[in-house]
């Protein structure tokens, strides 16, 4: 037993627990992990994707657009059985934006998919009229130098409609 101390001077026994060493058991499962999370940042880096995140890059953050590039501002939106046209975002359906962006490549494969986002607005509102088709719209801001130019193009990228 090694004794220790306090700079007033008072000896404080020290004791050294069996906790306080690694076995070399203990630390080959270290270095394996280690090795292994390296492995995985390693190969993420080379051939990932965001999907892989957080072991692949997330370039979402790590690229830029061109300053003359347009910005794109992705929308859903719904008419109901009386003709009106309705706003499908967060609070109307509880499905947030970033799930739409990112499934857009589902929803233009299948646009019966789109039915989830009218029943989900159904769920959300039970006394409002049907909603009979969703659309996926982009609507793409003008950028000249930088700075946006105030002018936008809209384009519907998907379009489901209910049977009838």
């Amino acid at each position: 037993m090694d004794d220790g101390g306090i700079p007033d001077g008072r000896n404080i026994p020290y004791r050294r627990h069996a906790m306080e060493t690694l076995t070399p058991q203990g630390r080959a499962v270290r270095l394996g992990a280690t090795a292994l999370g390296l492995a995985l940042l390693l190969t993420g880096t080379l051939v990932g994707s965001d999907d892989h995140f957080p072991f692949g890059p997330f370039r979402m953050f790590a690229t830029t657009n061109s300053p003359d590039a347009p910005a794109p501002d992705t929308r859903v939106e719904g008419v109901d059985a009386t003709g009106a046209l309705i706003e499908l975002g967060q609070d109307a359906t509880g499905i947030r934006r970033a799930e739409i962006e990112g499934q857009r490549g589902r929803y233009e494969a299948d646009p019966e998919l789109l039915r989830e986002v009218a029943d989900a607005y159904a769920d959300r509102h039970p006394g409002a009229p049907e909603v009979v088709e969703v659309r996926i719209v982009v609507r793409w801001h003008g950028i000249e130098d930088g700075r946006p130019t105030g002018r936008h193009v809209d384009e519907t990228v998907v379009r489901w409609e209910a049977a009838r």
